[in-house]
């Protein structure tokens, strides 16, 4: 990655704060955004150079554009995008709220769009580029009491298969990384919220323990590299065994 240019949502914390990090040690100039812009300062820090912070709200149009527009100006014509931004709701459908559904197809699909509807031209336009978004194995099979996640992630994957062909002509690759449980602040927050142990989520998965947010960082970057070079439109499974069953 020695040269390239990278924005990263979600840097703030969790497996975006560990892709920003890994993006940076791989030689790659980054944008590390998030909404909480402390949060992706604390970042900036702790990259130690190559990582600039930037607070957005990647559900804004205005806020993205103006996003890309900044790392033109300071890093580069990006080149790796890795939308990781995302907000979960522990509810089924019956007792999920309107505004609570909007709020998490705002930030998981409507901002996973938007970033790459202003980042794609700007790929194509220099030569190609490489977009990993943020599913999750809640896209793939249902999850009790997760009907907004549920869907707000079913919808990346599809637009995630809908781009990789509707821009493979102008040598940009979009594929997503679909997640099982991993052990974060955002995990812990939801497991608050439902007044579950966190030892009772370990029993239940079939390795015997959470993922971590390296290990999702790791295939993040896999993705974005050029040892992915064959790869658009998949999405890859990283959950423990969760879905084998």
């Amino acid at each position: 990655m020695t040269g390239k240019v990278a924005i990263v949502t979600g840097a703030g914390s969790g497996i975006g704060r560990a892709t920003a990090l890994l993006f940076a040690r791989e030689g790659a100039r980054v944008l590390a955004v998030d909404v909480d812009g402390d949060a992706a300062r604390r970042t900036e820090q702790d990259a130690e150079g190559s990582v600039i912070a930037a607070q957005v709200d990647v559900s804004d149009e205005s806020a993205v554009i103006d996003m890309l527009d900044r790392c033109d100006r300071e890093l580069g014509s990006v080149s790796l995008l890795a939308n990781i931004a995302g907000v979960g709701a522990t509810t089924s459908a019956p007792d999920t709220s309107l505004e609570v559904w909007e709020k998490v197809f705002a930030v998981n699909a409507r901002g996973t769009f938007l970033c790459c509807k202003h980042a794609i031209p700007r790929m194509a336009a220099a030569g190609g580029g490489s977009i990993v978004n943020m599913a999750s194995v809640a896209g793939l099979v249902g999850l009790r009491n997760r009907a907004a996640y549920c869907a707000s992630k079913g919808a990346v994957i599809a637009l995630t298969r809908a781009l990789a062909l509707d821009h493979v002509a102008d040598r940009v690759r979009v594929n997503c990384v679909c997640p099982g449980t991993v052990d974060s602040p955002w995990v812990r927050r939801l497991l608050d919220e439902v007044g579950e142990s966190l030892d009772a989520l370990v029993a239940r998965q079939p390795m015997g323990r959470l993922g971590t947010a390296e290990e999702i960082a790791a295939a993040v970057h896999y993705l974005a590299s050029d040892a992915a070079a064959f790869m658009t439109g998949s999405a890859l499974v990283l959950d423990g065994g969760l879905t084998a069953g």
